[in-house]
This record gives C-alpha cells, structure tokens and sequence, in this order.
C-alpha cells in the first residue's frame, strides 16, 4: 500500500530544500538584517534557524561541552549550546573577514 509520501528528498522541487542556500545560507536576508532584529537570535545576526549537522574531532566537541558547562556554572546566561555555537562561529566569521590578518586563515595555513 503506497502512502504516496516521498522517501527521497527532490532537490529540484521549488517546495524541497534548496542546496545552494543550505550550503552558503541566504546572503540577502543576513544582510539585509545586520543584527539589527529584535526577534530571537539578534545577537548574531540570524533570525530563523535550521539545523545543520557537522562532524567535530572529538577534542573539539569534549572541550565545547565543557565550556559550556563551565560558563553555566559560573552564572553566563546562555540559552544552550546552539546559543554558544552559533556566537563562536559567527566570532569566527567575522574573523575570516579580516582576509591576511585572519587568525582563522594563519591556522588554517600553518
């Protein structure tokens, strides 16, 4: 018995996920914000969220969790651990921007 429900994403279809917005993001409404909303997620600039999923090393992800755990026992008000990473990279972002005095980049080259 069909359930006439597709098992399989269309990435084609103008309803489905858009892959070149799933990879860079929506330049234009990040833009056209500039952190300036006042709905949730104005610290950074982003005003809808979606999830992504990435692989971390696992030194990465142990000591993440446990700065988040340090920052909540030290009384940070941080909403959760998106809240945390969602700042981080957008600190890393704006890092990036710098172009040669980039200390993302200097890493990244060493």
């Amino acid at each position: 018995m069909a359930t006439g429900r597709n098992k399989t994403p269309d990435f084609f279809s103008e309803d489905g996920i858009d892959p070149v917005e799933s990879a860079i993001g929506n330049r234009q409404s990040l833009s056209a914000d500039n952190g300036t909303s006042s709905r949730k997620g104005a610290k950074t600039g982003m005003s809808t969220k979606k999830k992504a999923g990435f692989y971390l090393s696992k030194e990465i992800l142990e000591r993440f969790n446990l700065k988040f755990h340090e920052l909540k026992l030290a009384g940070i008000a941080i909403d959760n651990k998106s809240t945390l990473l969602e700042l981080a990279l957008a600190f890393a972002l704006d890092d990036l921007d710098k172009g040669k005095k980039s200390r993302v980049l200097q890493r990244l080259h060493s």
